[in-house]
């Protein structure tokens, strides 16, 4: 199986860009998310990707049951997934990819 390397410099890439946004920034998580929503064009864009990230829950849920593994194995990714996206799935990627392949059963 070969390593994770762009899932890895995709998440590191926006794991870093997304904290610097969230030092700059003048309003919490919270309130930019509401803002978001607060508009049908952006509202249009948030509910896509929250559909596309719950496509990734979905396989992340299903991938891990098919190795013999429960749920709460996944529980951190997917609540990565609910408040930041893309960290969740890409995180999941990336730690399963570097797991040693017999402890990938």
């Amino acid at each position: 199986m070969t390593k994770p390397y762009p899932a890895l410099i995709a998440l590191l890439g926006f794991s870093a860009y997304t904290l610097f946004t969230l030092l700059h920034a003048k309003q919490s998580l919270w309130q930019f998310g509401l803002q978001l929503m607060s508009s049908l064009d952006t509202a249009q864009v948030v509910i896509d990707l929250y559909l596309m990230a719950t496509l990734a829950c979905v396989w992340m849920v299903g991938d891990a049951q098919s190795k013999g593994k429960k749920l709460r194995s996944v529980l951190p990714y997917i609540l990565l997934t609910a408040v930041f996206v893309s960290v969740g799935p890409l995180l999941y990627i990336v730690v399963k990819g570097f797991r040693a392949p017999e402890q990938q059963t």
